[in-house]
């Protein structure tokens, strides 16, 4: 529990220092919820910087979701050392918070940062994320600097292992 209550605080203190539009709690878990237009500076990080950031979209209820989540977790213990940042952003409604997002981190002892983006007009923003992107999850935006790639499909552990060695050796 104390290791999940540091990773809030990490995230509201270093990824993103916009207050939540709610922190839902249960368990000694927390998770903070937020809108599009509140986090969107998220994706897209001064070309200065020189930290690769890894957004993943994701749902509860979505099984291949389910099956990537722990390559990310993988990864973010591998690479602890490197200028790496990896976010989980769940999809989920609000209604399922405590009922499905927050059983879930427990479970499965979710180590990385996990918020919820629960801003109902998706339309108005997923093209901001990506323009091509129809909304289909799982979904993944790497950033560092000025490069960015998007990808909305599901990865294998290799994958995504390349892909994040790739951004960290720009």
């Amino acid at each position: 529990m104390k290791n999940v209550m540091i990773l809030v605080f990490f995230f509201f203190l270093f990824i993103c220092p916009v207050r939540a539009q709610q922190l839902v709690e249960s368990g000694g878990y927390a998770v903070p919820v937020y809108n599009f237009a509140q986090i969107k500076y998220l994706f897209h990080p001064s070309e200065n910087n020189d930290t690769t950031y890894i957004f993943n979209f994701w749902a509860t209820y979505c099984a291949p979701c389910i099956q990537e989540i722990p390559y990310f977790e993988r990864i973010g213990k591998e690479l602890n050392t490197q200028k790496l940042k990896i976010v989980l952003v769940s999809l989920d409604f609000r209604s399922r918070i405590q009922t499905s997002v927050i059983p879930f981190i427990k479970k499965r002892t979710i180590q990385l940062p996990v918020v919820v983006l629960n801003d109902p007009d998706a339309n108005a923003w997923i093209g901001e994320v990506d323009p091509d992107w129809d909304g289909v999850i799982p979904s993944t935006l790497i950033v560092k600097g000025n490069n960015r790639e998007f990808y909305a499909k599901e990865f294998t552990y290799d994958e995504l292992r390349l892909l994040t060695s790739k951004f960290l050796e720009l």
